[in-house]
């Protein structure tokens, strides 16, 4: 069995006369941290969109773990977490209250200690668990969905600036994060212009 599990195949989006993405070949496996580097406007978030199933390819196709995500977008959201710039979580909710509700919609029925499990692997102290969301950092609303994706065994996260606006000791956190993800097996996309984070985190590189 391939542990080949992000893949994208000549993967082109046009936005009307723009050509957003041209023909982008892709290979991320089990176990790897790739950083996509680019200025506002190279592709980035289209290429994470893209793989998500939340946009349309104009031609080629995007895999993950062998499935095409026009033709079984369910069973690929199955194997994904995504970690947008700012994870919204519900602000009347604790912690785990928001990673139990999330949790059931990608069908997994967590107990209170599974729960509380998930969100110390992610790094939230114990103290935040039944705190109202709306009082977290952006760091903490960060660890409840590196929690969600460890809860749902996600097989590649992808990662849309994570670590903008964290403060330098947050940032290192969230990347030590990231690699234990890596370590476990995750593939790692990351879309970001921390280029001391990727220095750190990436296993490889693309510009």
């Amino acid at each position: 069995m391939s542990d080949l599990i992000l893949h994208a195949r000549g993967l082109t989006k046009r936005f009307g006369r723009q050509t957003a993405l041209d023909s982008l070949d892709l290979a991320i496996h089990a176990g790897e941290v790739y950083a996509l580097l680019g200025p506002n406007g190279a592709g980035k978030t289209t290429t994470i969109n893209l793989f998500l199933g939340f946009l349309a390819p104009d031609g080629g196709s995007a895999l993950v773990d062998g499935l095409d995500v026009q033709a079984e977008p369910l069973e690929t959201k199955r194997r994904l977490a995504y970690l947008p710039e700012q994870v919204a979580l519900y602000p009347a909710l604790s912690g785990r209250e928001n990673l139990k509700y999330f949790a059931a919609l990608a069908g997994h029925d967590l107990d209170d200690s599974a729960l509380a499990g998930f969100l110390d692997r992610a790094g939230l102290q114990r103290e935040a668990h039944d705190r109202r969301a709306g009082t977290y950092s952006k760091g903490m609303r960060q660890k409840v969905g590196v929690a969600l994706a460890l809860a749902k065994g996600a097989q590649a996260l992808l990662l849309d600036e994570p670590t903008s606006g964290l403060d330098p000791s947050a940032s290192v956190e969230f990347s030590d994060l990231v690699q234990r993800l890596a370590d476990n097996g995750a593939a790692v996309l990351m879309a970001t212009h921390d280029l001391f984070r990727v220095k750190d985190t990436a296993s490889r590189v693309g510009v």
